[in-house]
């Protein structure tokens, strides 16, 4: 049964995020925000992930009350966005997303946690148990889509709070293992953020997380500019999930051929590629092409770096090594999407907009590989972990 709770608790996470983030910024759009509300709307919140994150996946280590933080954010990002579906309001909608954010911050991280520990010694397979959360989006990105085309945008908001109130009994399976039951929880979030190597595994996940969350959010006002509809919409991100099955499936062979470190690089430069092809393609069923393809890097991605985290930080703050990972790339990274996809998708539209973001991804990378060589490890601070 070790396996079957974390399978499932991720089928039914990402099956209630499929229901909901394609379609937010429609939702934005629909009552009439303009490009700076919606920038606000998707990348401020996730500056909360950033603190969050840490924070309560921190107190989860040093209070060992990591089922209790991981119910409650089930059921706060539950009510609260079900609670936004109400409202037409931008400063309570603000308001209600940055609480959702709060509660939402340390979900995935403590699952991530929990199943790793679950694994024990078979860690590698991780990528098969989260292929749960890979058929939960993939079969609900394509009801979500239909949904919307029958029923309007209101009734995906619903199913996010339905499926999560299901996932909050899932979760009472999850466990986190005897090491962080038992050890006391010594350091703190500055233990990663003093470490050289931490700094550059973070580094380059604010690209990860800056790539991902603009396919993830911003792709359905992309695809309805050149012309998609509802299906349509729905169907890519169907396609997409396909393609990650094989990924996450062989992920132990992955990880061990490249090395975490190694697969994690490859797979963020593929990232930036693919925000490259959206921006050449210019009809629907190119585009979709491109999302299909893209569907095989964040699995490569996601898995090498869970596993760089759980491999490099201290046995007594694995959880809070989850968060860390998670604050730098769907904290940080996705903040600063939101803010800047928002604006650029205003002002450049959509091509406009994930071109301009594949060439800073690019650059990005770039920049810090070379400044890696160009000061190598001895010659920076490096605290040991």
């Amino acid at each position: 049964m070790k396996k079957v709770w974390p399978f499932s608790f991720y089928f039914l996470y990402y099956a209630a995020m499929a229901s909901f983030m394609p379609f937010v910024v429609l939702f934005y759009q629909q009552l009439g925000f303009n490009g700076v509300q919606i920038g606000l709307l998707t990348g401020l919140p996730p500056l909360v992930t950033l603190f969050a994150g840490p924070f309560l996946t921190g107190a989860a280590d040093s209070t060992r009350r990591h089922n209790l933080i991981l119910g409650a954010g089930i059921i706060g990002g539950a009510v609260t966005i079900f609670a936004v579906s109400q409202l037409a309001s931008f400063a309570v909608i603000f308001l209600l997303v940055l609480v959702f954010n709060v509660f939402f911050a340390p979900v995935a991280s403590l699952g991530d946690s929990a199943t790793m520990s679950m694994l024990g010694e078979e860690r590698a397979m991780y990528g098969r148990v989260r292929l749960g959360g890979t058929f939960g989006w993939g079969i609900f990105a394509q009801v979500a889509g239909i949904l919307f085309y029958r029923y309007g945008l209101e009734i995906l908001f619903y199913v996010f709070a339905g499926i999560m109130l299901v996932n909050f009994f899932v979760s009472r399976k999850l466990s986190f293992g005897k090491h962080e039951q038992h050890e006391a929880a010594r350091g703190s979030v500055w233990t990663f953020l003093t470490n050289r190597r931490w700094v550059i595994f973070l580094a380059s996940s604010f690209f990860g997380g800056l790539g991902s969350m603009s396919v993830a959010s911003y792709l359905s006002p992309y695809l309805a500019e050149l012309g998609a509809n509802g299906g349509q919409i729905g169907f890519a991100f169907t396609i997409a999930t396909l393609t990650e099955i094989p990924v996450f499936f062989f992920g132990d062979r992955l990880v061990k051929r490249f090395t975490p470190h190694g697969l994690f690089l490859i797979s963020l430069v593929l990232i930036a590629v693919r925000s490259v092809l959206f921006g050449l393609v210019n009809t629907v069923f190119l585009a979709i092409a491109v999302q299909a393809v893209g569907g095989l890097f964040f699995p490569a991605m996601w898995s090498a770096g869970v596993a760089y985290a759980y491999e490099n930080a201290p046995a007594h703050l694995k959880s809070t090594a989850q968060g860390v990972f998670g604050a730098a790339s769907f904290g940080i990274g996705s903040a600063v999407g939101g803010l800047v996809c928002g604006v650029l998708l205003e002002s450049l539209g959509g091509r406009g907009m994930f071109m301009v973001l594949g060439v800073i991804m690019l650059a990005g990378l770039a920049l810090i590989e070379g400044l890696k060589r160009l000061f190598p490890e001895k010659r920076l601070v490096n605290a040991e972990i």
